[in-house]
């Protein structure tokens, strides 16, 4: 099992996207579909999740999540479209 995760959430297909790093996908998934997470997600409702990378070390994952933040949109576009073309809910399939 992983122990941190790197995750793009979108509001809709090539909508605005927001970039995270957490412990606990499903949890975190979960607080921003609520609306408990105040801020950016909240205000632009971006609550799907459209990509998401699993890394044995907490710190791989926020060394990802800062490179991504990086990145111009469209490179964040073609990872999102190399591995969920149809821009699916993710979070629909998470188990915990």
């Amino acid at each position: 099992m992983a122990r941190g995760y790197v995750y793009m959430l979108a509001s809709k297909k090539n909508g605005t996207l927001y970039t995270g790093v957490t412990n606990d996908l499903i949890r975190r998934v979960a607080e921003h579909k609520q609306g408990t997470v105040k801020g950016f997600t909240a205000r632009y409702q971006v609550k799907m999740l459209v990509y998401y990378e699993g890394y044995d070390r907490f710190y791989d994952a926020i060394s990802r999540e800062k490179c991504i933040k990086e990145w111009k949109r469209a490179w964040k576009v073609k990872l999102i479209e190399e591995a969920n073309p149809s821009w699916d809910d993710l979070s629909l399939g998470l188990t915990p």
